[in-house]
């Protein structure tokens, strides 16, 4: 699977496209942009290799994450997949926004399908495992790609740091415990693609991350 990477927004958050690069089917990883020349971008960047857009996946519905969500939903015709527990962050995007004191509008959304820990999906052929990861918010989940190495965490583990839990459903313990019993379970060498900031991979993390040592 090909991922390509699209830094946007105030938060400089990581959009990410999974795509086959032969013209077939694409799914795009937390569409936080917040901009038109950011949608615009996301928009080329699909036409230009003739991806079909299959799905969307949510590793959380904070605002710099899930922007773009419905946006990307309407425009492609597809369905939003995210945890549950999350339902209540996507109906607060407005108040999310103001919160943080962006200047731009968002609306409320709701999730098409919730996905859950174990649950498997499909594109092109390769799995995409859902693994639920809490902490960061209640419903937060990162997707393994077992075929291609790769595991996108969201909020939930950053190169030599782990996700906020200030914020309100945030949890502490949660987080530690996702990361120490879900995220370490994966091979060593799974590269670890994280909503914002460079990649990293599991066996760095264990060596050398002073949050969860």
């Amino acid at each position: 699977m090909k991922i390509s990477k699209f830094v946007v927004n105030p938060f400089g958050e990581n959009t990410y496209i999974l795509w086959n690069g032969n013209g077939l089917e694409a799914a795009i990883v937390d569409p936080g942009m917040m901009y038109d020349k950011e949608r615009v971008a996301v928009d080329d960047f699909v036409s230009k290799n003739k991806l079909s857009v299959k799905m969307v996946l949510l590793t959380h519905m904070h605002c710099d994450h899930a922007a773009s969500a419905q946006y990307v939903a309407d425009k492609y015709g597809v369905k939003v997949y995210a945890g549950e527990a999350d339902k209540p962050l996507g109906q607060a995007l407005p108040v999310q926004a103001q919160m943080f004191g962006i200047d731009v509008k968002l609306s409320s959304f709701d999730i098409s399908e919730t996905v859950n820990d174990g649950d498997v999906l499909m594109l092109n052929g390769e799995e995409v495992k859902v693994i639920a990861t809490p902490g960061h918010t209640p419903g937060g989940l990162s997707f393994h790609l077992p075929d291609s190495n790769v595991v996108l965490v969201g909020d939930t583990l950053f190169c030599q740091s782990i996700g906020r839990t200030d914020l309100p459903g945030g949890d502490y313990h949660a987080i530690i415990d996702s990361i120490k019993n879900k995220l370490f379970a994966l091979p060593g060498d799974t590269v670890v693609l994280p909503g914002h900031g460079d990649s990293t991979t599991i066996d760095d993390e264990k060596n050398f991350n002073p949050y969860v040592r």
